[in-house]
């Protein structure tokens, strides 16, 4: 079994959020505060997450540097453990250096997955910024490109009271839809199945061979089709999409709460009570993900 989406909350994830908070708190102030563990440095929280895969029986993972700008928090983790975790980074394309920054993840540092989130950083997808990121993922066969469509709720920034002023509307999937068949070859991702544009996300795969779509999150947005559940998403998604192309994730992120054995166990129960193959079961929990992102030589 691999994981396609867990987070990596850095130091430097959490010097981020104090810093957006402006009330000079360390590290261990704010993880006190949110009754979380400190990661302590980016090589001590690569080793918890191993102890923790390990524990779960979860072969590899991706692991998502969270803020834009905690590149090197993930590929110091990568480099750690290569046969084990993917390194994913949230990239804002409107920053000066996004391009630069995209280059040296994938070039340098070794990351396969850039992680979009337009209604966080309010850059519609058909913006040139967005192209020029996407271009350089293309040009590095192994890479795939993440965007967050749908509802975006950040837990950690509700909690602390940050304010999460997210345009739903630059989040649709039909956006995705056209980068991807402008980049045939590239792999998109569009996690939580659309997170409540289940439908366009739908869409956007029955018409862009390249779009995969990631099961992780509670998928709590279901809760806005009135009658609709897991069983009947999973269904739909199958027909719609294949085996193929479903990734199954947790969206796990802070300790010590850990690797959320909860959301892989309601995804199970849903495969299961559909009567999926094993052969397909393998391909959701597993293989898809091993082959868009074959694993390192060690």
């Amino acid at each position: 079994m691999n994981d396609s989406h867990c987070h990596f909350f850095s130091n430097q994830f959490f010097t981020t959020l104090s810093a957006q908070r402006g009330r000079g708190q360390t590290v261990a102030d704010l993880c006190g505060e949110l009754q979380w563990d400190d990661p302590g440095t980016p090589n001590a929280l690569a080793e918890r997450w191993i102890r923790e895969l390990d524990d779960n029986g979860v072969g590899r993972a991706a692991l998502i540097a969270s803020v834009p700008g905690d590149e090197a928090s993930v590929a110091s983790a990568i480099s750690r453990y290569p046969g084990r975790l993917v390194g994913f980074f949230m990239l804002d394309p409107s920053a000066s250096d996004a391009v630069d920054r995209t280059r040296r993840a994938i070039g340098e540092l070794g990351l396969r997955g850039v992680c979009l989130f337009p209604a966080m950083n309010h850059v519609p997808l058909s913006d040139s910024r967005v192209q020029a990121v996407v271009e350089i993922a293309a040009s590095h066969p192994g890479t795939a490109v993440f965007v967050h469509c749908g509802v975006l709720s950040v837990g950690v920034r509700r909690k602390l009271g940050l304010p999460s002023k997210f345009d739903l509307r630059l989040g649709d999937p039909l956006g995705v839809a056209r980068l991807a068949l402008a980049y045939p070859n590239l792999p998109f991702i569009i996690p939580h199945l659309g997170a409540g544009m289940f439908r366009e996300a739908l869409m956007a795969a029955d018409t862009s061979a390249n779009v995969h779509l990631d099961t992780s999150s509670s998928n709590s947005w279901i809760r806005y089709t009135p009658g609709l559940t897991l069983d009947a998403v999973f269904k739909t998604a199958l027909a719609v999409a294949g085996a193929r192309r479903l990734l199954f994730g947790t969206d796990s992120s802070f300790f010590p709460r850990g690797w959320q054995r909860g959301i892989y166990d309601a995804q199970k129960a849903a495969i299961a009570a559909i009567g999926l193959s094993p052969a397909d079961d393998a391909l959701i929990f597993g293989g898809n993900f091993d082959r868009l992102f074959p694993p390192a030589a060690v």
